[in-house]
């Protein structure tokens, strides 16, 4: 270590400087600033590392895309619904000793009773109106997409056949009621 005159230890200019990997030093490493052909300091990022960042963030991103659920429930899960719903409406008729209607739309479902005289809405209990979840698509079988379906369970428990495919992309699910009412999911 070179000394002055008087004895002390000089600093050299490039312990000053900080290095890369952190930190002052002595010597060791190389300084953060690299100099230009022109002999000016430069400091910054090179094209090189700048692309690596962005792809890094990328494949982080497209990880983070995949990883998250879809927030709507299967369309299984609505076709299950809709059944169990259907086989509720089929018990309503048969506790109460009067038909019970549900019509499905393209947009959804909804529960109406006979008194003897007029079809009255149902609201209570599971009986509410319901809407299908976004992107659901309701056809009835071997009808086109637009045409409502109304099943109608008599005060025996009795209905007439029908079928209804939910799909929502590749997945469909059909819910079927027979003549006896009994309601299958397939």
């Amino acid at each position: 270590m070179p000394t002055s005159a008087t004895g002390r230890a000089e600093k050299s200019a490039a312990k000053a400087l900080p290095l890369e990997g952190g930190g002052l030093g002595g010597g060791e490493g190389r300084p953060a600033q690299k100099r230009g052909a022109e002999g000016v300091a430069r400091s910054g990022f090179t094209l090189v590392e700048l692309l690596m960042v962005v792809a890094i963030m990328g494949l982080a991103a497209s990880a983070v895309v995949l990883a998250v659920p879809d927030p709507r429930p299967p369309v299984g899960d609505e076709a299950e619904r809709f059944a169990a719903r259907l086989v509720r409406a089929r018990e309503e008729a048969l506790l109460t000793n009067r038909a019970v209607a549900v019509e499905t739309t393209a947009t959804g479902y909804a529960f109406s009773s006979f008194d003897g005289v007029q079809w009255s809405p149902l609201t209570d209990g599971p009986f509410g109106e319901e809407r299908w979840a976004e992107d659901t698509a309701a056809r009835p079988e071997g009808q086109p997409a637009d045409t409502p379906l109304r099943v109608v369970f008599d005060p025996t428990g009795v209905a007439d056949a029908a079928s209804l495919t939910l799909s929502r992309g590749s997945r469909a699910v059909t819910v079927a009621v027979d003549a006896a009412g009994e309601v299958r999911v397939r």
